[in-house]
């Protein structure tokens, strides 16, 4: 017969099932929680419902490096954010948007690029509150902007004062179209002393090198905003100062701060097997300051002309530029390229090249050392073109990008872009990312901020719409901000794809996705990864577009560094 338990036994056993049921619950709990895989990414402010937390981001490092082990990647089913009815009815613009949580940003910490990503954090969530208002607007807006748009007149007449006040620019508020001129009539100024020439290299200690030189340039005024617009044509004649020693003229094109290459003449004729435009050479011959024309060469030359031995008769002109005298320029749109004739004869021409069309070319800039006295601007055109970026879309349902795999994936590919480069985004569409669309192992999505303006914006957001492949960081964008752009991709890539690998490019980058994938093949499965272009000994750039302060780096040399990453 079995005796019954004690009462303080009955009371441990209670005790030690209490507690493994709480232990029980608070595994569960905490698998929950930290799981990668359950997190829903928090949505932006004024971008939908607010269902469910995710993780903060944290952008500063409070553990002690080195001790943690990795995180394991994600090896299930990657969770699928789900939309309710309140966000379905949300214009779609909570699955475009990133699920970076910018509200951990606290402008009143330390740090110059906290304080800068704070402020851009809290104007974005004012302007995407506004876009999704403004899908409603978007035809007023067009329509206000035509008509706020300047006519287009077949001409324009500037006096040099006129040309000062107006900042040395001229506008063109349509462009330039076939045919197309523009006359200048200015002064070159005499050489003075430059202890800093752009065009020569001066040693410490030489003496000042005597500089003469003027820029004549086509801008694309209304191609770019917020950097540099570029330069369509740049037309340098450096009279005195060139490296060379010799008085020259180069000719080249600008986009994004990155020069072609130039177009020298140096006083030499084409070569006649080179190619010419409209049937004209790219450089005319002048008489350089190192040929020698004695008084028989020229008698030879008068007994030759007047016998009648050469059918053609070549003439020799000198530099077509003279420092205190004044010429007359003028410079035509041809078929194949610009034409400029000085004084009635012509010097050089320069062939048009790819990526850059007449009526992007909407002002002429003149600076240097030019006194200037009158410009002239005739048969332009009288219709205004497009400068809309629908005319760089092609919404075709061939380049919209396929729903994202429900498995994990190998290869995320991040592209960073500007909400304004709309002709950018297309061209890899049509390109490399076709490639990767067809792949059930890579993904490839653009990352844009929000633009200063709501044109751009609301373009922006169709853009996204149709072509599933664009995810908005919801800031003002800037270039200082890159860094939360790849925050936002390696986000993504991690709790949206549940990527193996993720890599970062820009929009102007041609990626051989076939060569990628062989290296990839090479690692051993399991094994880490981290590939790109190593710098080293890189100094910072302490002025221009990529300029860093003092307050960011002190160092002189960076750590070293890489470059379009794979990880």
């Amino acid at each position: 017969m079995r005796r019954p338990p004690a009462a303080g036994a009955t009371c441990r056993r209670f005790a030690i099932r209490g507690f493994v049921a709480v232990f029980l619950v608070y595994v569960l709990a905490a698998l929950a929680l930290e799981s990668p895989l359950l997190v829903v990414p928090t949505p932006v402010p004024g971008a939908g419902a607010a269902t469910a937390a995710s993780r903060p981001l944290h952008l500063d490092g409070s553990g002690e490096r080195g001790r943690g082990s990795a995180p394991a990647r994600p090896l299930k089913r990657p969770h699928r954010e789900t939309l309710s009815a309140a966000g379905r009815s949300s214009r779609r613009l909570p699955g475009i948007v990133s699920g970076l949580d910018l509200r951990r940003l606290n402008a009143t910490r330390s740090g110059s690029l906290r304080k800068v990503a704070a402020e851009a954090a809290a104007a974005g969530a004012r302007v995407f509150s506004e876009l999704q208002t403004l899908a409603g607007t978007v035809t007023e807006l067009d329509a206000t902007g035509e008509e706020e748009r300047s006519r287009c007149p077949h001409s324009i007449v500037l006096t040099g004062d006129e040309f000062r006040v107006k900042g040395r620019t001229v506008e063109l508020p349509c462009g330039l179209t076939l045919g197309s001129y523009i006359t200048v009539a200015a002064t070159p100024r005499a050489a003075h002393a430059d202890r800093d020439p752009k065009i020569t290299l001066v040693r410490e200690g030489d003496e000042p090198i005597m500089v003469s030189q003027f820029m004549m340039e086509l801008q694309g005024l209304k191609t770019v905003d917020g950097e540099d617009p570029p330069r369509i044509l740049h037309f340098n004649p450096r009279l005195r100062g060139d490296w060379s020693g010799k008085p020259v003229i180069e000719q080249n094109t600008c986009y994004r701060m990155q020069w072609g290459t130039s177009l020298r003449c140096e006083g030499w004729r084409s070569r006649a097997d080179e190619e010419t435009v409209d049937g004209m050479v790219k450089c005319e011959k002048w008489i350089r300051d190192d040929e020698e024309r004695s008084e028989q060469s020229k008698t030879s030359w008068w007994l030759n002309r007047l016998i009648g031995r050469t059918k053609k008769v070549s003439v020799d002109w000198p530099y077509p530029f003279v420092e205190d005298c004044m010429f007359v320029l003028t410079l035509t749109a041809g078929l194949e390229g610009y034409h400029v004739n000085v004084d009635g004869r012509h010097v050089t021409s320069f062939p048009y090249r790819t990526g850059f069309v007449l009526e992007d070319a909407t002002g002429l800039s003149l600076n240097g050392d030019l006194d200037v006295q009158s410009v002239f601007a005739g048969t332009l055109p009288t219709a205004h073109p497009s400068f809309s970026p629908q005319k760089h879309l092609e919404m075709l349902p061939i380049w919209q990008a396929p729903p994202l795999p429900d498995e994990p994936i190998e290869i995320f590919i991040g592209i960073l872009s500007a909400g304004n480069h709309f002709a950018e985004r297309m061209a890899v569409r049509k390109t490399w990312m076709s490639a990767a669309q067809k792949s059930s192992n890579v993904v490839a999505r653009f990352f844009v901020a929000l633009n200063s303006r709501k044109e751009v914006n609301a373009e922006l957001k169709k853009e996204a719409e149709f072509f599933g492949d664009i995810v908005i960081v919801p800031f003002m964008d800037s270039y200082d901000l890159v860094v939360l752009k790849t925050v936002a991709i390696c986000e993504y890539g991690v709790r949206v794809v549940s990527a193996r690998y993720i890599m970062k490019c820009d929009d102007d980058n041609f990626v051989r996705l076939e060569s990628v994938k062989d290296e990839l093949k090479k690692i051993p499965r399991g094994k880490s990864l981290y590939v790109g272009n190593m710098n080293y000994h890189h100094k910072p750039l302490r002025t221009g577009k990529w300029a860093v302060t003092y307050e960011v780096s002190m160092f002189l040399f960076y750590n070293d560094l890489i470059c379009l990453i794979i990880d």
